[in-house]
């Protein structure tokens, strides 16, 4: 489809030496960088995991060599797991 973009003379000049370095045209600078914004739109800011943890000093002793399926076992004993 074609469209036309107003774009400033000192950034079309800019382009326009990125262009030839790399052997490509103007279309497929744009097409690059309307992608790339894209990509960023839509993941947003990385996902940053809230910290959860509570006050102690970490498992009880008995867990703390302990395998995941001893641990996973007992946080579900008497819950029908």
């Amino acid at each position: 489809m074609k469209t036309t973009v107003e774009i400033s003379d000192p950034l079309l000049r800019e382009i326009g030496k990125l262009a030839a370095c790399e052997g490509v045209t103007l279309r497929i600078l744009v097409d690059r960088g309307l992608r790339r914004v894209v990509v960023e739109a839509g993941h947003g800011t990385a996902f940053k995991l809230r910290r959860a943890s509570f006050k102690g000093d970490g498992l009880q002793t008995a867990f703390r060599r302990a395998s995941w399926d001893r641990v996973r076992d007992a946080a579900y004993k008497n819950r029908g797991g």
